[in-house]
């Protein structure tokens, strides 16, 4: 029985799939969720009464992962009247009212500009008993304005815009999520100081190409006068930013980086292919050279900088020579992590009705070598900083073998993944959000171990939020949106009419 047939307020559930701008949206949806009246469901709660899917759309299987997941609901839902299934996202925004027809058990399909719709779309297919289908073609509300549960007391994600301008034959975001839209650099600072009013130490500006930013109100230099306006809030400790495009990045960026404290000389700039002909059918519009300029320039300014990438192996007419260009430029590169994909076609891009569809026994063979090639490269940058002191923020579910070891885990300031051992320290004194010294005894290819005794540990207001079991939340704009539940109880009448709250 659900807490809400007992009387309760309706309990949700927001599964997430994709990007780091799917991650943030969903943060967005329990936000809105929470301030309509309803409550998340407990770990042990395998029956919410609203399940929302925020899906993704990047991936081949996709829609197999999203019709599987709704299959497995639908005897979940036949057993308990009154539960509710939305879909939101990328996919939702591609696939629209063929949703409901496949899976007629769904009662709300949004897209990814209403997002703000969610509560009274559920409301409404609630009171109709039928599914309400609402997608629009731009963005209603930039969904920044919206209030936010945040996931982590440390650190918060922070749209600096949505959209995006360019055109990659691979990539079907464009046509999601629209064209740019870039926010107003006061609305952003009064976000990122709402964060830190709450404890958070770390923000990430978030934009499908940050670096653009500023293209819709002329001003090409935006991005970097915003890093540095970022370094001038006080309690802010680090700030990064993902992911910029190449053909975009410019000197003052860099500067801005290197000359800005508080912002970490951590850099992710996918590079996709390291052959000009691909990059080109890509439609890149930037060639290895500019690619591997921008980084020396990147290390020039910061020595100690980490530069991590995506790379895609296997796109339509990609030859072994091609190939070998890419394995070349990730050597020359030296990167110390890299997100790499077998290029998966996506009806609705144009690489999809490209001639030369590689076979997937190809595809698979030239990501081995890849994926050796940089585990290679990451392993030798890794064991560089044994015997380096870095400073970690704690971190909650990074070391999956953490309660085996004895270790706690967090981000380094060039965002590598630490495990570190505790030492003398009393168990329980540090919290995910503190910050802690330590120095690297091991390297692997993926992450560095710190086996001695911590050198420093300092507690903090994230920490001390994490302890509390605190949330950060920022707070929005509702447009009206209903409540659900329990109704709150009317003040007494003190004279005059009573209003409720």
């Amino acid at each position: 029985m659900t807490t809400a047939a007992a009387g309760g307020p309706r309990t949700y559930q927001v599964r997430t799939y994709g990007c780091q701008m799917n991650v943030h949206d969903s943060e967005r949806i329990s936000g809105l969720l929470e301030q309509a009246g309803y409550v998340r469901a407990g770990g042990a709660d395998d029956n919410p009464d609203v399940v929302v899917f925020n899906t993704c759309a990047v991936r081949e299987n996709a829609d197999n992962r999203l019709y599987g997941n709704l299959g497995h609901l639908r005897p979940v839902k036949d057993r308990h009247p009154g539960m509710q299934i939305a879909v939101g996202g990328c996919l939702a925004q591609k696939d629209r009212g063929d949703i409901v027809r496949k899976a007629p058990w769904v009662d709300v399909v949004f897209g990814t500009h209403n997002i703000g719709s969610l509560p009274v779309l559920l409301e409404r297919a609630r009171h109709n008993t039928a599914a309400e289908v609402e997608i629009l073609e731009a963005l209603d509300v930039f969904p920044s304005t919206l209030p936010t549960r945040r996931e982590s007391t440390y650190a918060g994600w922070v749209s600096i815009s949505v959209g995006c301008n360019n055109t990659c034959t691979f990539c079907i975001v464009p046509s999601l999520r629209g064209r740019e839209k870039d926010r107003r650099p006061g609305d952003i600072l009064s976000e990122v100081r709402a964060l830190v009013d709450e404890g958070v130490l770390e923000v990430t500006l978030l934009g499908q190409n940050v670096n653009s930013y500023g293209v819709e109100f002329g001003d090409r230099y935006a991005f970097g006068k915003l890093l540095r306006a970022c370094g001038e809030i006080d309690g802010l400790e680090r700030v990064r930013f993902t992911s910029p495009h190449p053909k975009d990045f410019t000197d003052d960026v860099i500067a801005a980086m290197a000359e800005t404290p508080n912002v970490c000389h951590s850099l992710h700039m996918p590079l996709q292919s390291g052959s000009d002909e691909v990059l080109r059918a890509m439609r890149r519009s930037y060639r290895s050279e500019k690619y591997l300029g921008i980084i020396e320039k990147v290390r020039a300014a910061m020595p100690d900088a980490a530069i991590t990438t995506d790379i895609i192996v296997g796109f339509p007419g990609e030859t072994e020579a091609d190939f070998a260009r890419t394995l070349d430029v990730v050597r020359e590169a030296r990167f110390s992590s890299a997100f790499t994909f077998q290029y998966s076609k996506r009806p609705g891009t144009p690489a999809a009705t490209m001639d030369g569809q590689l076979p997937k026994q190809v595809v698979q063979e030239r990501y081995e070598r890849l994926i050796a090639c940089v585990e290679e490269i990451t392993w030798a940058e890794n064991r560089k900083l044994v015997g380096e002191t870095v400073e970690v923020l704690v971190a909650v579910g990074e070391g999956r073998k953490d309660e085996r070891t004895g270790r706690m885990s967090g981000r380094a300031r060039d965002g590598r993944l630490v495990h570190f051992a505790t030492g003398s320290v009393e168990p329980g004194a540090i919290r995910p959000g503190d910050i802690v010294h330590t120095a690297i005894t091991y390297a692997a290819p993926h992450h560095l171990n710190a086996d001695g005794e911590p050198l420093s540990h300092r507690r903090t207001r994230a920490g001390d939020a994490a302890e509390a079991g605190r949330s950060p939340r920022t707070p929005g704009v509702l447009l009206g949106l209903p409540s659900v539940g329990a109704p709150a109880a009317v003040p007494a009448s003190t004279g005059g009419c009573a209003v409720a709250p």
